[in-house]
């Protein structure tokens, strides 16, 4: 598990969290499905980063390149990826891979998380990878709201992330629980006219409601991909996370959410990412919610295949 892109350590830990908890619930879940390690270089993390506007930004694109091929294996195989990531910088791979899977088709993003994500070598304001996935799927640097000056090296390895196409329309995003985004990032929404759901839309609409017009935005999409960073809950969760934010989902609130994505036939791979149990404040719950979720997404997915046959 990667946690490059992080500012905080211990996301790498997330999946041995999620490990742990599945003894308490299902035993037998992780052996009864495979799981595919990506090789990561978390050893950067011993370095000093001194590239303040991409920190560690080669590593990133090494973790981006054999993710992808791992995504985009799993998809050739037919199967349903399911990715346990560290740091939410991750996410921009698995798109990678999604695309690298299927050249042709328009792919939609549903991102679940308290922050947009949509940060540049030019506009970051700590300089950290997991700020900036959805900038690199959509080829966006956002020169107009530019505050740095970053590096030839980081924008030549900024280049190599964002790839030779565009990967996902801007139009094409949705965001859900957001709720902690700076004025760079507001601008991009506001620029492409993001569809963004709050948790009081959540709560106001109804999640059936929510879902319902989150596809109904993305009809023109052939595949949908769900990230789902574990920041999108109430702190009252867990802290567990790199940026807790106040005013979260509920775990009932994120499992319906999820369920109602994944019985969705265009759904093609989730993610759930940002597990941090040394900042747990409550022994391993964030662990023990992220558990729960996946394996009741996992069960909506077995049951999504069986209605095929």
């Amino acid at each position: 598990m990667s946690e490059l892109g992080a500012g905080k350590r211990g996301a790498s830990l997330g999946m041995e969290a999620i490990r742990i908890a599945s003894f308490k619930y299902r035993p037998t879940f992780f052996k009864k499905y495979r799981v595919k390690k990506v090789e990561t270089v978390n050893g950067l993390l011993y370095k000093y980063a001194d590239n303040p506007y991409g920190k560690r930004i080669e590593g990133i694109v090494k973790v981006y390149r054999r993710l992808a091929a791992k995504v985009a294996e799993s998809l050739d195989d037919l199967d349903f990826p399911i990715i346990i990531s560290a740091d939410h910088s991750n996410g921009g791979g698995t798109i990678a891979g999604i695309k690298q899977a299927f050249p042709s088709s328009r792919l939609g993003v549903v991102w679940i998380d308290a922050h947009a994500d949509l940060h540049s070598p030019y506009t970051s304001p700590s300089g950290n990878m997991h700020g900036m996935p959805l900038a690199t799927a959509i080829a966006e640097d956002n020169e107009e709201m530019k505050r740095n000056e970053p590096r030839k090296d980081t924008i030549k390895q900024w280049h190599k992330l964002k790839g030779i196409h565009q990967r996902v329309q801007p139009e094409d995003i949705v965001f859900i629980s957001l709720r902690d985004t700076e004025e760079p990032e507001d601008h991009i929404i506001a620029k492409y006219g993001m569809k963004v759901f709050t948790v009081a839309d959540v709560r106001h609409k109804g999640i059936e409601t929510v879902v319902e017009e989150t596809l109904e935005k993305l009809a023109g999409c052939d595949r949908i991909y769900v990230s789902f960073d574990v920041d999108s809950l109430d702190p009252e969760v867990s802290i567990g996370t790199g940026t807790p934010v106040d005013d979260g989902l509920t775990e009932h609130e994120a499992r319906d959410l999820l369920e109602l994505f994944c019985e969705e036939p265009r759904t093609c791979c989730l993610e759930i990412t940002e597990v941090n149990p040394l900042l747990d404040d409550k022994g391993n719950a964030m662990g023990e919610a992220a558990f729960r979720l996946l394996n009741n997404c996992v069960k909506v997915l077995e049951d999504r295949d069986d209605e095929k046959l």
